[in-house]
């Protein structure tokens, strides 16, 4: 299988993601679709779309997001494999008729997620635990298109997973492809959002020192996309 990243910072990577690709046998690349022409459909079969610090409805202030989500709608409907993570699940809900908008509250730092009934019946999400601490980094959210049900919540926001086109299409609000690498890179670059604070905000402290939610994510993380891997 041939998968191709969509990254839009350079510390927003798909590290976690490339090695079970690897481990797989499956061919894996990385494209930087702010500087760089999107791939051609008949180079990978799953794409993976990435997380950065811009919102999925500010169009005007980063005009490419206008061809991402219309490339990302284009993969959908030619049958690839599509996960998103963070803003790559905000781009692909819009991709898919829905919208993106701030949420309440945001959420830094390590807190459960549960399965609604929905996502405790999909075909994907459904090998997630029903309750789960996950890695969340987000002040956006996204708003489904009809037909679609949240798949995953937590207590700050309603959206945390969905599924569609029988599983073949994932968004995930949350992290389960941090490293440790990953979690400094956002700290040091936006430890802003420590010192604001907020209900749902823990410290840099906390946030740094995960215990083995870290390493139960990207067993989960394997768990969900050797799932995908059989609907190719």
């Amino acid at each position: 299988m041939r998968v191709v990243c969509l990254q839009h910072v350079e510390y927003e990577t798909a590290e976690a993601i490339a090695t079970w690709a690897l481990e797989r046998g499956h061919d894996f690349e990385t494209a930087r679709p702010v500087f760089e022409d999107y791939p051609s459909l008949d180079t990978f079969d799953m794409l993976v779309v990435m997380g950065g610090p811009m919102g999925a409805y500010d169009d005007a202030s980063y005009p490419w997001l206008v061809s991402e989500k219309a490339f990302i709608r284009k993969a959908i409907d030619s049958g690839r494999l599509v996960l998103g993570v963070c803003l790559g699940a905000q781009l692909t809900a819009c991709a898919l008729g829905g919208s993106a908008r701030r949420n309440d509250v945001r959420e830094v730092g390590w807190f459960p997620a549960r399965l609604t009934p929905v996502g405790r019946e999909s075909r994907v999400l459904s090998v997630l635990p029903r309750e789960m601490v996950v890695g969340l980094w987000h002040g956006d959210t996204y708003d489904l298109p009809a037909g679609l049900e949240t798949a995953m919540v937590s207590d700050a926001c309603p959206n945390q997973a969905f599924e569609a086109r029988d599983g073949r299409v994932v968004g995930l609000q949350f992290h389960v492809e941090w490293t440790p690498e990953a979690l400094e890179a956002l700290a040091q670059r936006h430890g802003e959002w420590f010192e604001e604070g907020g209900p749902f905000v823990q410290t840099r402290e906390e946030f740094l020192d995960p215990g083995d939610a870290l390493g139960r994510g990207r067993e989960l993380l394997f768990r969900l996309l050797d799932e995908m891997e059989t609907l190719r």
